[in-house]
């Protein structure tokens, strides 16, 4: 029997209550009388109270008139000492909201539309709302694909990742600087082999696809091959991706250092044959200012300038060890930010990936002069690097998008970086709802990448990158998400518990290019 039904047991004599009148009542406005109705013999009524369709949600009373039942049994002796028992309860909104996304980082911001429909032509969003008004715009011969309970939210975007250091995931046991050098110089050194390089990018790429990642801040190797391959791989698939040639002249292994006329004159080329081809950007990477001069920096901060609107990517205040290194190899600078600010690399469209142990002048020069964070708690949590301060980088106004990290990272997962965040944050009384978490990996990340005028959610006119989420990919979180009272529990809930299993498919531009178990190069 469907819809809300009672059960009435007499435990007193162990047998069904039967015979006993009862009202159902909706009380939250008007009070208005829906159902009477007597108890069956095996204490049930023949019919539900109310049927699927007439579950709104409400507040109602559903009251039992005892009295004359009480008085039969002698359950009681003075019957109208307890003549009726009223139980008021509250039916939420049980509807399945097939359509998230974010207008901003507040809950109020948080946009969900039940049996809604997202309309997108040409690779962009037309419009999104309820289903009943956009399905009277469309022709005869429009397609409809019905993605049934699963949940339909923005592509997810990761503002820091390392395309080399792919086979460095999960290797064990050292912290930031001995990281560098066991792992991730060996590995990196290979990309100086295009075919290397190239099968490498084909699969990262591929892997984020998998993990409902459309858009990526990607650090390449210091070899321009590494460059090409990376482009290569996201422009076959029509990806917004940005990447850079490291620059590396000091503090690392020969193989792998250029020189600052190098760096300047191989990243320009980079520029000139990458930048806006299509959906890529460009961005200037300076490993990080202990692998570079400071004539290297200047080199980088000379191409910033000649190309205002390319990105800039690197890493700052990651560990306490590499805070002190620049303390002693930049003497002159007030601290580890000054170091870029000084070579003017500290500015719109600067991604500074970790940004952990940061002075308070510090983000006042990030208010000052723009520039964004990427938060990368998998990777600050397993290379022991320490705790990023959300609320106060949001307090200075500071664009602060989600980093996976790989491979200090431990999941190509933006569902579980989310998950890291919300316990990096819970470590500081700090709180992360599911509205702000997804706005993290969204709207939020396209902000700190300068392009959130192109993705990052549904508003009209933008590019219609979006993944589906299944609503059964573990048996565990179908359950709990069949547990769910409100929407944003269900969301949170995706968040916690889900991985690259919960991507049901993923679409680049309106084309669909993942679907579980495949991906379409």
């Amino acid at each position: 029997m469907g819809g809300l039904t009672t059960h009435v047991l007499d435990t007193a004599h162990g047998k069904p209550g039967s015979g006993i009148p009862l009202t159902l009542h909706r009380v939250s406005a008007e009070r208005e009388l829906l159902v009477t109705t007597v108890t069956n013999s095996d204490g049930r009524t023949d019919l539900p109270l109310l049927d699927d369709n007439s579950q709104v949600p409400d507040t109602y009373e559903l009251t039992f008139s005892v009295a004359e039942y009480f008085r039969k049994t002698g359950a009681i002796d003075d019957a109208a000492f307890l003549d009726s028992i009223t139980l008021r309860f509250t039916i939420t909104d049980s509807s399945h909201y097939h359509i998230v996304h974010c207008l901003d980082d507040t809950e109020a911001g948080l946009q969900f539309f039940t049996d809604g429909m997202l309309l997108v032509k040409d690779g962009k969003v037309i419009e999104l709302g309820p289903a009943e008004n956009i399905r009277a715009q469309l022709s005869a011969d429009s397609l409809i694909i019905d993605h049934g309970e699963h949940l339909i939210c923005p592509g997810l975007i990761d503002c820091h990742v390392h395309f080399p250091q792919l086979d460095v995931i999960a290797s064990y046991g050292a912290q930031l600087l001995d990281w560098l050098e066991t792992y991730t110089f060996p590995s990196e050194a290979r990309y100086g082999d295009p075919e290397i390089a190239q099968a490498d990018a084909n699969f990262f790429i591929d892997e984020l696809l998998r993990n409902g990642t459309t858009t990526a801040l990607v650090f390449a190797s210091v070899h321009p091959t590494s460059v090409d391959a990376i482009f290569t791989a996201a422009q076959q698939r029509n990806m917004r991706l940005a990447a850079g040639k490291v620059l590396m002249d000091r503090n690392c292994p020969a193989n792998l250092q250029d020189t600052p006329a190098s760096a300047y004159h191989d990243s320009r080329e980079l520029i000139e044959k990458w930048h806006h081809q299509d959906r890529l950007l460009y961005a200037i990477t300076p490993r990080f200012a202990v692998t570079s001069s400071d004539a290297q920096l200047a080199a980088a901060g000379q191409l910033a300038e000649e190309f205002p609107d390319t990105l800039i990517h690197t890493h700052l205040s990651e560990n306490l060890d590499e805070v002190a290194w620049i303390t002693e190899l930049f003497p002159h600078a007030r601290s580890y930010l000054d170091v870029y600010a000084q070579h003017g690399l500290l500015r719109e469209r600067s991604v500074f990936a970790h940004c952990i142990h940061l002075h308070e002048e510090d983000y006042q020069e990030f208010a000052q002069h723009g520039g964004g964070m990427a938060f990368c708690p998998s990777s600050n949590l397993f290379l022991g690097s320490g705790l990023f301060d959300l609320k106060k980088a949001h307090a200075y106004g500071v664009n602060v998008g989600l980093g996976t990290d790989v491979g200090g990272g431990t999941s190509f997962s933006l569902l579980q970086t989310i998950n890291a965040a919300y316990k990096v944050l819970q470590m500081q009384k700090q709180s992360l709802h599911s509205a702000e978490a997804l706005y993290l990996a969204t709207l939020g990340g396209a902000k700190t990448l300068g392009i959130d005028d192109k993705v990052g959610n549904f508003l009209s006119g933008k590019e219609a990158d979006f993944i589906i989420l299944d609503n059964t990919p573990t048996p565990l979180l179908a359950r709990r998400l069949a547990q769910a009272h409100t929407h944003k529990d269900a969301l949170f809930m995706h968040m916690i518990l889900g991985d690259d299993r919960s991507i049901s498919e993923t679409y680049i531009l309106g084309e669909r290019v993942y679907k579980k178990g495949t991906v379409s190069s």
